[in-house]
């Protein structure tokens, strides 16, 4: 006899925050998209080690390892690049844990400002962690709102 669970310990756990950018899609997808691997432990203050696997072009298949400090533990992992279009998104999923970033872009019809949206997805949560999945959605929210703030602060400091 299988045992059923009231939930489904497969179902990805996500958050998502917006903003807009006061810059060109051009300038936005440069920061965040082309100089990625430059730039994505200066918006990600929470990664302590950085490093590309690949070098540092952008491509679809693209590795890269960090470490992160979260809640004082560290924790490794590896990456890799899943769908990359210029001025569009750049998506990168764990290989060796089960998460993914997207970074989406879109503008309107005026070139400014550039609407940037971040998700981030835990893909898998243990079944013990289940009972706390509400508390990890507020503090994955809560991360995402830091990002597209850190990355529109930077992007503002570094256009000036």
């Amino acid at each position: 006899m299988r045992i059923k669970f009231p939930f489904d310990s497969s179902r990805p756990v996500a958050g998502e925050a917006s903003i807009e950018i006061d810059k060109s899609i051009h300038d936005v997808f440069s920061f965040i998209g082309e100089h990625f691997f430059d730039n994505y432990p200066k918006w990600a203050q929470e990664v302590v080690e950085f490093e590309p696997l690949d070098g540092k072009q952008v491509f679809v298949g693209a590795k890269a390892k960090q470490v992160r400090k979260d809640s004082g533990a560290e924790v490794e992992s590896v990456f890799e690049i899943t769908d990359y279009q210029p001025f569009i998104k750049l998506i990168f999923q764990g290989l060796t844990a089960p998460y993914k970033h997207s970074y989406l872009l879109a503008s309107g019809e005026q070139a400014q400002p550039t609407h940037l949206t971040f998700r981030f997805e835990l893909l898998e949560l243990e079944v013990f962690m289940r009972p706390f999945e509400k508390l990890i959605r507020v503090a994955i929210e809560d991360g995402a709102e830091n990002t597209v703030e850190n990355i529109k602060n930077l992007i503002a400091a570094e256009c000036n």
